[in-house]
């Protein structure tokens, strides 16, 4: 019998057998580390659209809360891509962690996005990265920039 992690067992768990010392907690980012396709739809490089959907959203998220009334998505022929908004961009304290878990600017943000991206762009060779936009001093929206190698 395969669960649906995919690992054959050859007697199927009794009933009996499961109770509170079955479950395993896993904290912080573990449970990301161990199955990141469940919170970004996948880990291969198929699926590496699922990171560029990730940072559109969190433009799209500062365009909703009212602070961002632009967003402007760049694919270029070398598998570059940027998205840059004209959102309130990142407060300097959280922008040096923005790829850490549960970092977040969002009242209802869990902190992964970025997390799960910045892993699975680091698994597949591509580049991430992050940064306020700003003008004459002043920051005036946020920036991420994903770089993908190319494979030969």
């Amino acid at each position: 019998m395969t669960d649906l992690f995919g690992t054959a067992s050859s007697t199927p768990a009794s009933p009996d057998s499961y109770d509170a010392s079955s479950i395993e907690v896993l904290e912080g980012l573990e449970p990301v580390r161990r199955r990141p396709g469940m919170y970004i739809g996948g880990t291969d490089e198929r699926a590496l659209h699922h990171l560029a959907a990730e940072v559109i959203d969190n433009a799209m998220d500062e365009a909703v809360a009212g602070h961002a009334d632009l967003i402007q998505v760049t694919l270029e022929t070398n598998n570059f891509l940027t998205v840059r908004d004209n959102g309130v961009g990142f407060p300097a304290h959280i922008l040096k962690r923005a790829f850490e878990p549960y970092v977040t600017t969002k009242v209802k943000g869990t902190g992964l996005g970025l997390a799960v991206v910045k892993k699975i762009a680091d698994e597949h060779g591509a580049r991430i990265d992050i940064s306020n936009r700003v003008f004459d001093g002043a920051v005036q929206g946020a920036q991420v920039s994903l770089s993908f190698a190319v494979a030969t």
